[in-house]
């Protein structure tokens, strides 16, 4: 079984489309992925499989190996013996403090998607639910994933088919400590906090297990000013939070810099003054010259996006609740 070796799986869920399932799945990854943990990847959004343009692997292919597929790789792990050398090196001096070590180990992350096995990106994929639910029980059974502390899956909108497929086959294949829960995400709007509420009443029929809700889209984080505005308003997730007596996480505004990263891999830079959620976020010393925006892996241009704090809460939040 490919997912003996992973220690808990979680699920990225909504009941509508567009809510910004896999930007989610692709911060918490990174987050996960720079508190020290080994993380892996897994679309089943078979007719929109969007996480390779979000890692920036699109023309990467899945290998072949005995017993399945390698997934891809996004980054390798960063051991702490590293971070020691490294934060010795810029102290001057032998000793090393705890934190800084901890704060520089980075864990590897892997990702897996019916997008890589797509002879052309643009191809539509055209399957009836039968094909959908086999490609699913592929996907968790004969990917060879390692050893894993978190194994995040990325779903398509709806309570369908490849849900459906999703929990049974994780069911039979995880043990209960390996079944984390879900983690619904949703949007502030009322339609949107409709759709999503008969998520949360399918994960309660299904028996899984509902980590938390990530208001998402929940303001605007002006390019050109210091501004946050709530375009969209905001709350309305903490309302149906707290209607389902479900933890809620946080609110995410959008960010145009975290675009720009995701699209041309070049990392954010705010103007002077720029507050997000109470924290001020600074320039990071890299608002000048192109190379210095795009040098470095993308989870550590991701440190300088002022979303990275907002998630980096949450993930601690999520890491608790999972591991008591």
């Amino acid at each position: 079984m490919s997912l003996k070796d992973v220690k808990h799986i979680a699920l990225v869920l909504s009941g509508k489309g567009g809510v910004g399932k896999s930007s989610v799945t692709t911060q918490l990854a990174l987050t996960l992925s720079l508190q020290g943990h080994s993380v892996g990847v897994l679309d089943v959004d078979l007719t929109g499989p969007s996480i390779p343009r979000f890692f920036g692997v699109e023309n990467a292919k899945v290998r072949q190996a005995p017993g399945g597929w390698i997934p891809v790789p996004v980054h390798d792990a960063q051991e702490r013996e590293t971070a020691q050398d490294e934060a010795g090196h810029a102290n001057g001096n032998g000793e090393v403090a705890e934190s800084v070590a901890s704060s520089s180990a980075r864990g590897s992350l892997r990702c897996m998607s019916l997008g890589f096995l797509l002879a052309n990106r643009g191809d539509a994929v055209v399957w009836r639910g039968p094909k959908k639910t086999a490609m699913v029980r592929q996907f968790l059974s004969d990917v060879i994933w390692g050893p894993l502390d978190y194994l995040l899956i990325d779903t398509p909108p709806g309570t369908s088919d490849e849900h459906i497929s999703l929990v049974e086959t994780l069911i039979k294949e995880a043990t209960r400590e390996q079944q984390a829960g879900a983690v619904i995400v949703t949007t502030p709007q009322a339609i949107s906090i409709s759709d999503v509420k008969k998520e949360i009443n399918f994960c309660r029929k299904t028996g899984v297990r509902i980590l938390g809700v990530i208001e998402n889209m929940a303001g605007f984080v002006c390019p050109n000013c210091s501004e946050c505005t709530n375009v969209f308003s905001k709350g309305g997730g903490e309302v149906m939070a707290t209607e389902f007596s479900v933890p809620f996480l946080g609110s995410v505004p959008i960010d145009p810099m975290f675009i720009r990263l995701i699209e041309e891999g070049k990392r954010p830079v705010y103007p002077e003054g720029t507050v997000i959620d109470g924290q001020t976020m600074e320039t990071n010393g890299h608002s000048n010259g192109e190379s210095a925006e795009e040098a470095g892996l993308l989870v550590e241009k991701y440190t300088s996006c002022s979303l990275y704090p907002l998630f980096d809460g949450m993930v601690k939040q999520l890491v608790a609740t999972i591991q008591p």
